[in-house]
């Protein structure tokens, strides 16, 4: 069992491994080493997560996750398998964890009495200033 917090715990057998092969360089074990992991988690269906944690958490993960419902995070950053998948683990109950916090809701500002009377008296010296340009004896006819 992984426990993400008082809340959430995953079970190891809801997390798929897949091994390949890591980009960029190697030296002599750059074709014969798959050190690189593929997690890929089944967001959508999992009984660990509660319902609003799971909306979050795939709101959250954008493209990572895919089609399929299932997230997908990729580890490549060590040089061991161990270590890849122990930072893949990692990085998705960051995720959780991330998603279990309830977002604060806004609350609307409301404008102050003093910008209040400043935006009303611009408006009236603007208001004042167009009414000066008229022609005055355009309303005589």
């Amino acid at each position: 069992m992984i426990v993400v917090n008082d809340r959430v715990t995953l079970d190891e057998a809801e997390l798929e491994f897949e091994f390949i092969r890591s980009s960029g360089p190697g030296g002599q074990n750059v074709n014969k080493v798959s050190t690189a992991v593929r997690l890929r988690f089944d967001a959508t269906n999992s009984p660990s997560l509660p319902e609003d944690v799971r909306r979050r958490l795939i709101t959250q993960a954008g493209r990572r996750v895919g089609g399929d419902g299932f997230l997908s995070i990729l580890a490549q950053a060590e040089r061991t398998q161990e270590s890849n998948r122990r930072d893949a683990v990692e990085r998705l109950v960051e995720m959780i964890a991330k998603a279990c916090e309830r977002p604060k809701p806004r609350r609307p500002s409301r404008p102050t009495l003093g910008s209040q009377k400043r935006r009303l008296a611009s408006k009236k010296k603007h208001s004042e200033s167009k009414s000066r340009r008229k022609d005055p004896g355009a309303h005589e006819e």
